[in-house]
């Protein structure tokens, strides 16, 4: 296998990579969530390495969470508890072994879109 799964988080409020944005890799297995990995996103918005590399990666179901909410208060664009958006999962499938999946996060306080990247 040669694949590997990256993402990365844009602030769209603010038109600026979210550093510091905690990050937790999900595998889903029969209902089950068994974690894999956590990261923190750099001054870039990225992991500073792939979030499943090559040596980890399997075909299968998995989930991205994305701590939002602590990355907004630290931003200063959270406003009033209970915030609107907090954790963000993105739940997707592998089904290639031998690609790159890229599973980015365009953020803002009040909404977000994802796609598969390149």
């Amino acid at each position: 296998m040669t694949g590997f799964l990256t993402t990365h988080v844009l602030d769209t409020a603010r038109g600026l990579p979210a550093a510091g944005l905690k990050i937790t890799l999900y595998r889903l297995t029969d209902n089950q969530r068994e974690e894999l990995a956590q990261h923190v996103t750099n001054a870039d918005g990225r992991t500073d390495v792939p979030i499943l590399p090559q040596d980890k990666f399997a075909t299968g179901h998995y989930e991205l969470l994305f701590c939002a909410g602590d990355y907004l208060r630290a931003t200063g664009q959270a406003g009033p508890d209970p915030l609107f958006l907090d954790e963000v999962p993105i739940r997707f499938g592998i089904n290639d072994p031998d690609s790159h999946y890229h599973v980015p996060l365009l953020l803002s306080p009040f909404g977000f879109s994802t796609y598969r990247g390149s």
